[in-house]
């Protein structure tokens, strides 16, 4: 049983249109029908923007997005997957490339999402840093202990590894904490804002309105939420609830992986720009077989 696994923001890169563009006839197309849903072009972007062009929310989401879910229309019946799961915006990806949601309607959740999230972020300063070493229970205690600012685990993307998200003070606080516990490195993260933490409460309400008026079908096979990673979800009510509380939650990376190979997946394979799923999988599971995309 093969899963398909969906990265999210950081995976992108400068000239990944021009090599998506090179797979098939139909990337053209569906960027130019992209560049119109978002109002500009994206397609440009992908192909000749700079890293700096890349890194904005608003340009980065739909980027990585749009590579993944073309990629997968392009494998056709290639792609057979047995189950899938995205980490955090990754989701969005997974869901359209499984059927659940539009072409456009996906990306159109995305942009916004991205734009929310982005406002989120001006609205009050907070920051994201990641915790090396620990196990991830010890993180939670620390975020728990700091009071000056809200702090929360906000990734577990694989063992030793759980990114906190909040407010500058309380990660920069809640930092120390991990160093004197023994964390081997804490590294801060150059992002717009607090994701996946009580900060995004704006951003969610207004993704919440956006699913509310958004069609969503059971996927062609079972999906690993984020915020409920230990059962494979085809309700398309169960997966707009598990939407609604993704800005706010905790991306549970390391437990949607080791419930998917409990549930029969052993074959993996990364379908978006970049590898970075590929490394977390080898570190939550070194026997899982990690499949190239044919």
């Amino acid at each position: 049983m093969r899963a398909y696994l969906f990265p999210g923001q950081g995976s992108q890169y400068p000239g990944m249109g021009r090599d998506l563009l090179a797979l098939d006839p139909l990337a053209e197309i569906r960027l130019d029908q992209a560049s119109e849903i978002l109002g500009y072009s994206i397609k440009s972007l992908l192909c000749d923007g700079s890293e700096e062009d890349l890194k904005a929310t608003k340009v980065t989401q739909p980027a990585v997005f749009l590579y993944s879910v073309i990629w997968a229309e392009i494998l056709g019946e290639r792609f057979e997957p047995s189950m899938v799961a995205g980490h955090s915006l990754g989701e969005f990806s997974a869901l359209t490339a499984a059927g659940a949601l539009d072409f456009g309607d996906g990306l159109r959740l995305v942009a916004l999402r991205a734009a929310a999230m982005q406002k989120a972020c001006e609205e009050q300063p907070s920051t994201m840093a990641a915790i090396l070493g620990l196990d991830d229970e010890r993180v939670v205690d620390i975020c728990a202990s700091v009071h000056s600012e809200t702090v929360v685990a906000a990734n577990f993307n694989c063992p030793g590894q759980v990114v906190i998200s909040g407010g500058p003070v309380g990660v920069q606080e809640a930092g120390q904490k991990a160093i004197e516990a023994g964390a081997l490195k804490v590294v801060p993260l150059q992002v717009g804002g607090a994701f996946h933490s009580p900060y995004m409460a704006s951003a969610a309400q207004a993704l919440e309105t956006a699913l509310a008026a958004t069609t969503l079908r059971a996927p062609r096979c079972p999906v690993y939420q984020n915020i409920a990673p230990n059962e494979g979800r085809i309700d398309p009510e169960k997966i707009r609830e598990g939407l609604n509380l993704q800005l706010t939650g905790a991306v549970q990376w390391t437990q949607g992986v080791r419930a998917m190979i409990r549930d029969g997946a052993t074959e993996f394979s990364e379908l978006g720009p970049g590898k970075v799923l590929q490394g977390l999988m080898r570190k939550i599971d070194r026997q899982a077989a990690v499949v190239a995309v044919l």
